[in-house]
């Protein structure tokens, strides 16, 4: 078992708007910690005053473009024991924000991590989506570049989970267009616009129609969320497929026997069908 080091993380969630949002615990933390690294330091001065709270310790800035640079002066702040305290602009650290090289980079060197839960964009955006979310997954900002971009979508067209996205608003109507044309005109989808915030949107319907809405011009912060894609027709899929994903299964390292019962509750067949198709396919060869 690894030895931890006295110094300690503290990864902790801002407001996504609202300031009244805030952890109750984050006050504390800010007047706790002897280092807060921030994403952008007037505005944890800023909410740090809305909140009333104190912050004594050093505070340094931590951002994307000196993450990398920053990251070993943290690391050894923590070894020499300081509790050292992270947030970003809004959300989560880690979530599409500065984070994730300084908890790697802390957990290499045994130093404890821990964090104050906090508003998440991502959750809130799907709650309020309308969509499943028993299943979903977060895709974070497309590529900016339009090749790019169409070809992640068409990568995650056949996903059946719900898919949560990130977007500027300069983007967003190209975003939704070509989601639009990967996933198909009439996907569900949800564009949720200034979440907490004084015009808070959530505008819901067929991508097709939220592309067409979006050429007006969307402003503020944006999350979307889709809805993923809906399960194949079985009778569409025929032996030499059937064998083909339990191929894909078993070649990413799962047994063949749990390979055939997860394609066939997957696709809604029986088992039998899907194992007298690996067996054709085998003797085929």
């Amino acid at each position: 078992m690894e030895q931890e080091r006295s110094g300690v993380l503290v990864l902790a969630g801002t407001p996504i708007g609202d300031v009244d949002d805030a952890p109750p615990r984050l006050a504390a933390e800010l007047a706790a910690a002897d280092v807060v690294a921030a994403e952008d330091t007037r505005r944890l001065r800023r909410l740090a005053q809305a909140l009333g709270a104190e912050v004594p310790g050093r505070v340094v800035s931590y951002f994307e473009g000196n993450e990398a640079a920053r990251t070993g002066e943290l690391v050894r702040a923590l070894l020499d024991g300081s509790r050292v305290l992270l947030v970003t602009d809004a959300g989560m650290p880690s979530v599409s924000d500065p984070g994730y090289r300084l908890v790697e980079a802390a957990v290499a060197e045994g130093v404890r991590v821990t964090a104050v839960p906090g508003p998440s964009a991502v959750l809130t955006a799907l709650a309020l989506s309308g969509l499943p979310v028993d299943r979903f997954c977060f895709e974070g900002f497309l590529p900016r570049k339009a090749g790019e971009r169409a070809g992640r979508l068409r990568d995650l067209a056949a996903e059946p989970r719900t898919l949560v996205f990130f977007e500027s608003p300069h983007r967003i109507a190209d975003a939704l267009a070509a989601m639009a044309d990967a996933f198909g005109a009439d996907r569900r989808a949800a564009v949720c616009r200034e979440l907490t915030k004084t015009y808070e949107e959530i505008r819901r319907g067929p991508l097709a129609e939220l592309a067409a809405w979006a050429q007006d011009g969307v402003r503020g912060e944006i999350t979307v969320v889709v809805a993923g894609a809906p399960p194949a027709d079985p009778s569409a899929v025929g032996p030499e497929a059937l064998a083909d994903l339990v191929a894909a299964r078993e070649s990413a390292g799962q047994p063949r026997k749990e390979a055939i019962a997860a394609v066939a509750a997957e696709l809604g067949v029986p088992k039998r069908d899907v194992f007298d198709a690996v067996v054709a396919a085998k003797k085929s060869r």
